[in-house]
């Protein structure tokens, strides 16, 4: 008997993430929305984490396995391919859904006639049971309905150093007709925030992006995981991706407050990674790298006054605090 085409192909990339990806695959499986698939693409883990997936008896849950690491977008985009589902739905190996997740998402999009359509996201530290926050808490704005979202408005949402609803973590629900149709996938070069520019590519094929209040995922922060790791990689990638994203001159045309957006992201990221290029190596007790950095990066004495008080204040409420929590909320207000 033939199975039928499932709603939803739930992808999930994983790379040594034995101590959490059994947590993952539960809350896709344990959907309230049934019919889905479930796509797991192990990266080459060198702990156990293949035989964790093995473990499950479930037919919905496919394990694809790479001989050789290739980074996140490598393994989402084999998942990409072997998804049939109508829709596509992202999940980190170390995150969760919440049980009605995908069928709200389903229904909303549909509803609005979306290309892709994101939830909230419960923020929680590594280690804790409750959340300390959520990705449109954190960003001082009150959004307390379904809310369209233009692509100037995610670009300006996710200015290095600015607080806002920082898009860029969301993990939206795509409709996998659209990314076929585009040919739509991660940028493998990027390896931090590749899911920003697949959105990106998204608006350049015209998507229609909605954003929902209520939260049903769960991202968790830990220090050790990519997006907390290697800022100067992660802000040269960007300044290459935005550059990319600017020879797009005929769209940028129709989309002046884009253009604008785009301009104002790679100015404020060229700072920051001076400003990183110059701080990392006195972190790193590399003083005769960090004096030849200052000098190579002018504008670092500039920036660094102007970031001194917010670099006290943070420090402060570390030690009052007595814990990283405040460096896992800076990660997404700065």
């Amino acid at each position: 008997m033939n199975q039928p085409i499932a709603i939803v192909s739930v992808i999930i990339p994983a790379y040594n993430t034995a101590n959490y990806i059994a947590h993952a695959i539960d809350s896709a499986l344990n959907q309230t929305l049934h019919n889905i698939e479930v796509i797991v693409v192990d990266d080459a883990s060198t702990d156990n984490t293949v035989e964790i997936i093995q473990s499950f008896c479930d037919s919905r849950l496919k394990l694809l396995v790479n001989e050789t690491n290739l980074g996140a977008g490598g393994a989402r985009n084999r998942a990409l391919r072997a998804a049939t589902g109508k829709w596509i739905a992202v999940l980190d190996s170390d995150d969760w859904y919440a049980a009605e997740r995908l069928e709200k998402l389903v229904h909303l999009a549909q509803v609005h006639q979306a290309d892709l359509i994101a939830d909230n996201l419960y923020l929680i530290e590594d280690g804790h049971v409750c959340p300390w926050g959520t990705l449109i808490g954190g960003s001082g704005q009150i959004i307390d309905s379904v809310k369209q979202i233009s692509a100037a408005d995610f670009v300006k949402s996710d200015i290095e150093g600015r607080v806002g609803l920082r898009l860029g973590f969301s993990k939206p629900l795509f409709k996998r007709e659209f990314l076929v149709q585009h040919q739509i996938k991660y940028d493998e070069t990027i390896k931090v925030t590749q899911d920003f520019w697949l959105d990106m590519d998204c608006f350049l094929h015209r998507a229609k992006f909605f954003l929902i209040p209520e939260a049903y995922y769960y991202y968790r922060s830990r220090p050790g995981s990519l997006v907390a790791s290697n800022k100067i990689k992660r802000l040269e990638d960007e300044c290459r991706a935005i550059a990319n994203f600017l020879q797009h001159q005929d769209y940028l045309k129709e989309n002046p407050q884009l253009l604008a957006a785009l301009e104002e992201k790679m100015t404020e990221t060229q700072t920051w990674l001076d400003y990183y290029s110059v701080v990392e190596p006195f972190k790193q007790k590399q003083l005769l790298t960090g004096l030849m950095a200052i000098f190579a990066h002018p504008i670092f004495l500039k920036h660094f006054t102007t970031q001194l008080p917010k670099i006290i204040e943070r420090r402060f409420q570390l030690l009052l605090s007595n814990s990283k929590i405040s460096y896992q909320k800076n990660m997404f207000q700065v």
